[in-house]
């Protein structure tokens, strides 16, 4: 998949901007900062490259509000983007309404309603919502609603998204899997600690008694194993007895290619035999109704037209017995095509039978996997429950009882998957893939903050957060700044994965006063660290009030100012 590589943007009449174009390029420097005063016109960039992808402003605006109140219409956004090694132009506008798709010079069909045009944009071009927009693109202070502080639901939409991997169809055979796998767990643990206890009640007295039971379930799980192995073997032999008979199928329509052959053969000759038979009704037909030659007007001999008349009746005659014999041949092939036919979907009915045979021997032997594993366990129960001290029992019945807490946990993170995810068990496997990479990337970004702390996002994107001395932290409970820190280290992470995993790659970050009022001096100085990391491959924008104090640190610098109650950019 394409990165995103956003080039400029350009917008009018939006806000406190007027009738002149306001025109940002969005990747001629690695770092930009933008500065002006309160009202100035700093943030518009972020509603202006909003309502161009999306339709809607960044901050919470209403719509009508954005045109600029002065001149009251002809609001109008431009945002130009490179993806998928095509170049876009996004065009869309208040008063009047417009919403263009261009890519390079062409107009983009725009038959379907508008909401179905803006699904396009969104899936087949961008391939980035709104909500993944507000936490890898473009954050505001105002508006940006921080990943740690989404519900469980919103965190997992944002991921899932980030890893592409939102569109996979119902593939819920995965998940109906390790539900019955838990459900067996549990049943088994249960069995388990049942037995423990009453080991633990009369260990001497029931050893024996237990071993005896061991052994015996030893022997159902083989039996099991036989029945399983057997019926493969009895699957097999339907396999082998369906080829064979699908092979002699096979033989008794082998002349079909000669019998079309034939058929062809016979119907051009009646073709041709047709054309004689009507070649010769016509000559007798002129011969009976004429007495001199049309052309050249001379008598025709009546003995010479009886002898033409005679030879050509008696042509006629053998002509129509091949008629008839032509027939009765064309049906005969006809008939054998059309037995021909009727073997054919045998073959195909067989071959069916043989993939269903295959397909038996396939979960049969997954079983059987899973079978011999319990077979395993069982038979290393029978050679150590006679050693086993009641001690040691106790040991494991505490263990068993710490692993039904977990199996009722999962049981109830697996119930929450299957009413979010019908197709649960790929989209679990790709997250769990990534959750180490995500975990070990933040804690990179919070260590280059100064922020040591050990945190952690489980499979299901709840965190859990350590210090150095293995206090527990909830988010909540820390400041302000340190909030920020975690957030910053999240957003930095989205992004290095996105670019990992090639979904959401982009080149620009916009940030708007995110650092202003939580980073002191020391966490600016790491964050603007952080930054330039990432400028390797990125445009960053920086919004703030801190100009005095970031001036130097970037490449570029763009200013706002307000003229006559219009917005402007100093250049």
């Amino acid at each position: 998949m394409s990165a995103l590589h956003f080039e400029k943007v350009r917008y009018k009449n939006i806000l406190s901007t007027g009738n002149q174009w306001t025109e940002i390029v969005l990747d001629a420097n690695k770092s930009t900062l933008i500065i002006g005063e309160n009202g100035a016109g700093k943030s518009t960039m972020l509603d202006a490259i909003s309502f161009g992808l999306y339709g809607k402003p960044f901050r919470k605006i209403n719509k009508p509000q954005l045109v600029n109140s002065i001149n009251e219409k002809g609001l109008e956004v431009e945002v130009y983007f490179r993806t998928g090694g095509n170049s876009y132009k996004i065009v869309r506008g208040i008063k009047p309404g417009i919403f263009e798709i261009w890519r390079g010079s062409e107009l983009v069909n725009q038959d379907a309603a508008a909401r179905d045009y803006q699904s396009y944009l969104e899936e087949n071009i961008l391939k980035l919502n709104f909500k993944s927009f507000g936490q890898i693109v473009v954050l505001g202070s105002s508006t940006f609603v921080p990943f740690m502080q989404l519900p469980t639901g919103q965190r997992r939409e944002v991921i899932e998204d980030l890893l592409d991997i939102q569109i996979f169809t119902s593939m819920n055979y995965l998940l109906k899997e390790r539900v019955n796998t838990n459900k067996d767990a549990l049943k088994d643990l249960k069995y388990h600690v049942d037995l423990l206890t009453n080991k633990i009640k009369d260990a001497k007295d029931h050893n024996e008694s237990i071993r005896t039971m061991k052994k015996d379930e030893v022997a159902k799980i083989r039996v099991k194993v036989a029945d399983l192995l057997k019926y493969i073997e009895s699957e097999k032999v339907n396999i082998n007895t369906n080829e064979e008979e699908m092979r002699e199928l096979l033989h008794q329509i082998s002349d079909k290619s000669k019998v079309e052959e034939r058929l062809n053969q016979y119907q051009d000759l009646m073709r041709r035999m047709d054309t004689k038979n009507s070649r010769l009704n016509k000559d007798n037909s002129f011969f009976s109704e004429h007495s001199d030659c049309p052309t050249c007007r001379q008598d025709i001999d009546d003995e010479f037209k009886q002898n033409i008349i005679l030879k050509n009746t008696n042509e006629l005659k053998e002509l129509e017995a091949g008629i008839r014999q032509g027939d009765e041949k064309i049906n005969d092939l006809r008939e054998r095509l059309s037995e021909i036919a009727d073997i054919g979907k045998l073959v195909i009915e067989k071959n069916l039978t043989i993939q269903e045979h295959r397909a038996n021997i396939n979960l049969t032997k997954n079983t059987l996997d899973s079978i011999k594993k319990d077979l395993e366990d069982a038979e290393a129960e029978v050679e150590t429950i006679d050693q086993s001290k009641i001690e040691g029992l106790k040991l494991e019945l505490k263990d068993y009882r710490v692993r039904g807490e977990e199996l009722v946990n999962e049981r109830e993170v697996l119930s929450v998957v299957s009413v979010m995810l019908k197709d649960g068990g790929i989209k679990t496997r790709i997250i769990k893939q990534y959750v180490p990479v995500m975990n070990k990337l933040i804690n990179k970004y919070l260590a280059s903050m100064d922020f040591f702390v050990d945190f952690r996002l489980d499979e299901s994107f709840n965190e859990t957060i350590k210090s150095r001395f293995r206090d527990i932290f909830s988010y909540a409970s820390f400041s302000e700044g340190e909030k920020l820190r975690i957030d910053l280290a999240l957003l930095f992470t989205w992004r290095a994965v996105s670019k990992l995993r090639n979904s959401v790659s982009t080149n620009l970050l916009v940030m708007d006063e995110i650092m202003d009022s939580s980073l002191d001096n020391a966490g600016t100085e790491e964050f603007l660290k952080i930054i330039n990391e990432l400028t390797e491959d990125s445009n960053i924008f920086i919004i703030s009030h801190k100009g005095d104090q970031l001036y130097d640190k970037f490449e570029h610098t763009i200013k706002f100012k307000k003229t006559k109650n219009f917005s402007m950019m100093e250049t």
